[in-house]
């Protein structure tokens, strides 16, 4: 038994090693081989080190976006409108849109193509952990996709990603606008994870609200792959457009709102006390202010507003959008000379966090953005 044992084992490693050789001889070892597989043939778009070329260009896409949280449902209901404009030389007879949430949609690719692993020893918190994230009525539920007469546009939805046709073809320099009406699940990424959904405080009842992935968004068309129309299976993302956002956010009045971009409506949701902070921190090149402090942050925790507030945020020419809110935020502030140009560092935080994030968070990020903000 012993030596079947140890002819078998030879067998198992002859195997691995054969498979291994022929595998290393059917690559491609030469030292004057194409780059291909590190980067595209040099064209008219790009050149051979990855810069634009003479005639580079770049899609871009604008959005206006009403998104409002219900926190006591868990969910995301929004409304957009697209606008997608073409300056590729290429007629566009449809286009592509990521759906990303429809990865945690009940029997997606990005559910079945999974992997874990039974243990001998499992708790029931992990095996209902798994039968949650199974389970979840995760995805975009989509209730209208219309141009902007009014008319229902075609289109399929093939997963995490839609094609919508167009009725007639999008030439150079021509752009596209549409709508569509969506609202999603928002998952408890303690209990079933996820980098995005809230995270839920049993102690006060309250959660955090960490938001990406919240809109159907356009997909890249480059001159190498036409469309990127793969799936999105949870694990990386895939490149965005970049492009010009207007957001507002209606959540409960209480809450305090983080997101991309510049608040453009300062006045209509912080109170004079937040504003004058809010002011100073521009000013502020050294310490940070804080804008709603600890103890602030814990009255608002005690009860929850009835009441709404909608935040309007604007973004120039950047390629995605993400947003957190909760009453339990505690913020602070800090202006970065970046080349003469002020820009500003927020942080916001739970109580949970403290001392430690009050004290060091604000400073990484402001040596973190001098840094790679005077690089770029």
């Amino acid at each position: 038994m012993h030596l079947a044992l140890k002819k078998l084992n030879f067998f198992i490693l002859f195997s691995f090693l054969t498979t291994y050789i022929c595998a290393q001889e059917n690559l491609n070892n030469s030292k004057f081989k194409q780059l291909h597989e590190e980067l595209p043939t040099p064209n008219v778009y790009r050149t051979a080190s990855g810069a634009p070329g003479h005639e580079y260009y770049q899609q871009k896409a604008d959005y206006e976006i009403n998104v409002a949280l219900d926190e006591e449902k868990n969910t995301i209901y929004g409304d957009e409108i697209i606008t997608y404009t073409n300056y590729s030389p290429d007629v566009l007879n449809y286009l592509w849109v990521q759906l990303d949430q429809n990865v945690r949609a009940k029997n997606s690719h990005g559910q079945l193509t999974s992997t874990g692993s039974m243990k001998n020893n499992m708790s029931f918190r992990n095996i209902k952990r798994m039968h949650d994230r199974m389970n979840f009525d995760g995805g975009f539920k989509l209730e209208e996709v219309k141009d902007m007469y009014n008319n229902q546009l075609s289109y399929i939805i093939n997963e995490t990603m839609m094609r919508i046709e167009l009725s007639k073809p999008l030439r150079k320099g021509q752009a596209f606008s549409f709508k569509i009406k969506y609202s999603y699940n928002l998952n408890d990424r303690m209990k079933i994870g996820g980098r995005s959904g809230y995270e839920y405080f049993e102690d006060e009842g309250n959660s955090i609200f960490t938001i990406a992935q919240f809109f159907p968004r356009m997909a890249v068309y480059n001159e190498v792959e036409g469309w990127q129309n793969k799936q999105f299976l949870g694990r990386g993302e895939f490149t965005l457009p970049f492009g010009d956002y207007k957001v507002s956010i209606t959540v409960p009045s209480d809450h305090i709102v983080a997101a991309t971009g510049e608040l453009i409506n300062a006045r209509s949701v912080l109170s004079e006390t937040q504003i004058k902070r809010w002011e100073k921190a521009k000013n502020n090149f050294f310490d940070p202010v804080i804008i709603v402090t600890e103890e602030e942050a814990k009255e608002n925790e005690k009860e929850k507003s009835k009441s709404q507030k909608t935040w309007t945020f604007e973004a120039k020419n950047v390629r995605d959008f993400g947003w957190a809110s909760s009453r339990k935020f505690i913020w602070d502030a800090m202006a970065v000379d970046i080349s003469g140009e002020t820009v500003m560092a927020y942080s916001f935080y739970p109580k949970e966090g403290n001392p430690l994030w009050e004290q060091y968070l604000l400073e990484l990020l402001h040596t973190h953005l001098k840094f790679t903000l005077n690089i770029l």
